[in-house]
């Protein structure tokens, strides 16, 4: 992870100093980096370590930091672990532009492993990624949202990220057909698993471990599964203060609602979703040779809905 830190930081070299100002505030800020690390475990899966692998897993990491760039500020975020959003520091148009400029930054980086199958794979994950963000805007305050439809939004805004990470690794290490079809189906899954946990968090998280405040969901009105699951399975009162806050997109109702979570079980609903999840993504890739890169992907797999940030 540090060679692919070192290729972030040079390939984001820019003689603009704003962009090289923001780009380095982003990427300082450290973060999980899972999903430069599924591209390199899934290409040593397969018995692959070139310098390749690591270009794809600093392009992976640039796609994911420009869709938090652009994050931040649809949701008027002020807070990104632990610290202030760029957005914050240095405008929405700072953060808007920047964010182009690492989508862009990273499609020049697939180029340099002249595979065609890997730049179709990263420009149908970046579109999906996109109608994803605006499913997401479509379902704010939108009490109606059925949990498909939540899943929806979370198989094309986060997990088609991870299954991208996954195929890419695969795809230059020259895996058959199987391989990369059990790598894309592993990354779907944790992505999965990944996002239902953070919304979990949301409500049973330690704001200063998790980076941002709780009930930022909320605040912005996004129907998350706890909630969709208090608004059809919780009593009459619960699912109607739910609803209530939901539409009006406010903080103010914090406490009620995490009692109301709490008392119907929504939250371990959620968590046991995320574990059928993970199991279906260890599932993926049994059928794969031993490896250690393989272990990790199974141990990663349960860290994704053991953690607590």
């Amino acid at each position: 992870m540090q060679t692919v830190d070192r290729v972030i930081r040079a390939r984001l070299h820019s003689d603009v100093i704003l962009i090289r100002q923001v780009a380095e505030y982003i990427i300082s800020a450290g973060g999980k980096r899972l999903r430069p690390i599924l591209t390199l475990l899934s290409g040593r899966a397969f018995g692959y370590g070139d310098a390749h692998l690591f270009e794809l897993a600093a392009m992976i990491e640039c796609i994911h930091t420009a869709t938090l760039l652009h994050d931040d500020v649809v949701d008027e975020s002020d807070m990104r672990r632990g610290r202030e959003t760029a957005n914050a520091l240095f405008g929405n148009a700072a953060s808007v532009l920047v964010g182009d400029f690492l989508y862009t930054r990273a499609f020049q980086m697939m180029v340099t492993t002249h595979n065609m199958a890997i730049l179709e794979v990263m420009s149908e994950a970046t579109n999906i990624i996109a109608e994803g963000e605006v499913l997401q805007l479509l379902n704010i305050g939108n009490t109606e949202v059925t949990e498909e439809g939540y899943l929806q939004v979370i198989r094309y805004k986060t997990a088609k990220l991870f299954e991208a990470a996954c195929r890419v690794g695969a795809l230059i290490a020259g895996a058959d057909e199987a391989g990369v079809r059990a790598m894309s189906e592993y990354g779907t899954h944790l992505g999965t698993a990944f996002q239902i946990i953070d919304d979990v968090l949301d409500y049973s998280g330690d704001a200063e471990t998790i980076g941002k405040s709780l009930g930022d969901d909320l605040a912005e009105g996004k129907p998350t599964l706890p909630l969709i699951y208090t608004m059809r399975n919780g009593a009459p009162a619960a699912a109607a203060l739910v609803r209530r806050a939901i539409e009006e997109a406010s903080r103010d109702l914090f406490q009620e609602v995490l009692c109301a979570v709490q008392s119907c079980g929504a939250l371990d609903y959620a968590r046991s979703e995320a574990v059928k999840a993970a199991d279906a993504a260890i599932a993926a890739i049994a059928g794969l040779p031993d490896s250690d890169a393989k272990k990790a992907m199974i141990e990663l797999a349960a860290l994704s809905v053991g953690r607590s940030a």
